[in-house]
């Protein structure tokens, strides 16, 4: 979930993940927020950091670069690279590639 508190200069984005494997599941929540650029009229990047948290590794920190393309004024696609950084132990370090579809809700 994403929301802009001030248009242009902030925007915030929650996130919940499940990853599961034969180990059990474990679950992600994170907290990120972000810088966006219009690059042009229907590409927008965004850059972003913030905190995150893991039920198996606790405490972090996460860095994202986000990329749309608006292919209409209410439907296009995103690419998001992320770094993850764990402050356990074990220094748990993780790099995603996220890929989506985005629908733009009716302004109100």
């Amino acid at each position: 979930m994403e929301v802009t508190p001030i248009e242009h200069w902030l925007e915030i984005e929650a996130g919940i993940a499940s990853l599961r494997s034969k180990d059990g599941t474990e679950w992600e929540t994170d907290l990120v927020f972000k810088k966006p650029f219009q690059l042009s009229k229907n590409v927008e990047f965004m850059v972003g950091v913030g905190p995150q948290w893991s039920s198996a590794s606790s405490f972090g920190a996460t860095a994202v670069l986000d990329f749309m393309f608006w292919t209409t004024p209410q439907y296009g696609w995103f690419v998001e690279p992320s770094y993850s950084y764990a402050f356990n132990r074990g220094h748990d370090r993780n790099l995603a590639l996220n890929v989506g579809l985005l629908f733009a809700l009716p302004p109100r």
